[in-house]
């Protein structure tokens, strides 16, 4: 099939792909980083660097493209996403597969580059991305479908470094997956009503009244696991610093959502980046700088 995208139409190619909003991309990439980091030792090569940084960009805006075409029924009637090209038609369902195709089909090539182990896990992560849109219509836990996808970065990070994922790097994957769950219902909190009007599926949902103790709790066990992996890697008091700034931050969050308002909510999620870079930045400064 020939691909027939407009580059006249990038506007809302970029708005379809959310390159205008990045901060999809950046809590993809943070916990990407901390794999790299961690795997290595210090900093990875700089090629490998390199591969997984536009893999995030690329599959981040695949999976943007297929969330829409699966909520393209649906989106119209929710207050944040009205807008969207796929429901305003600037954009066609058949031009929306056309350039998620397109995206995978780039994403691939990249692996393509690294070795057979990170090649046999990249099939998963495919399969986590294209899947999780569609959850919501089938249990209210596609946040957590959302976690083992962005979080799926981190064993094929330990695999392209090491050629194996190490216990470290799947306690590392849990524990983004609790976070990934916790800021994905601060995210989903914002169209609640809207989503039990239309039908859809949530954790904010299913957590009710409880939503914030529940996230508290799962920001905790996130602290808790990279604590056990900082142990057991011999980090210095630098990474147990950055943990402390960011369960602050995790408090900040849990007050600014008291009221449980929709703008509050939506700005707790998007705090959620500064908790991925402190967190990097402090594994960064202790195996390169300090450890130098």
């Amino acid at each position: 099939m020939a691909i027939a995208l407009s580059l006249s139409n990038w506007r809302s190619y970029v708005q379809l792909t959310r390159l205008d909003k990045p901060i999809g991309i950046y809590l993809l990439l943070w916990p990407t980083v901390w794999a790299l980091v961690i795997a290595a030792d210090g900093l990875p090569n700089m090629g490998l660097l390199a591969i997984f940084i536009a893999g995030v960009v690329l599959m981040r805006s695949a999976g943007c493209i297929i969330n829409d075409y699966a909520d393209r029924k649906v989106d119209g009637s929710v207050k944040r996403t009205a807008s969207r090209p796929l429901v305003s038609g600037a954009v066609s369902e058949k031009e929306a597969l056309q350039l998620f195709g397109l995206l995978v089909f780039i994403s691939f090539l990249l692996v393509l580059m690294l070795n057979w182990q990170t090649i046999a896990l990249s099939v998963v992560a495919l399969l986590l991305a294209a899947c999780y849109p569609f959850m919501k219509r089938y249990t209210h836990l596609p946040q957590a479908v959302l976690g083992a996808a962005f979080g799926w970065s981190i064993p094929m990070a330990f695999a392209a470094v090491t050629g194996t994922v190490s216990l470290e790097g799947w306690l590392l994957f849990i524990a983004n997956l609790s976070w990934t769950i916790a800021y994905d219902t601060y995210y989903a909190m914002v169209d609640r009503d809207d989503d039990v009007k239309i039908g859809v599926k949530s954790t904010a949902i299913l957590f009710g009244h409880f939503d914030r103790i529940i996230i508290g709790g799962l920001q905790a066990i996130t602290l808790l696991l990279v604590m056990i992996i900082a142990m057991r890697l011999h980090y210095s008091w630098v990474v147990y610093a950055g943990l402390g700034v960011c369960g602050g931050l995790f408090l900040l969050q849990w007050y600014q959502t008291r009221e449980r308002e929709r703008m509050a909510c939506f700005k707790a999620f998007l705090d959620n980046h500064y908790v991925g870079l402190v967190l990097a930045v402090a594994l960064i400064l202790d195996r390169v700088i300090l450890a130098g």
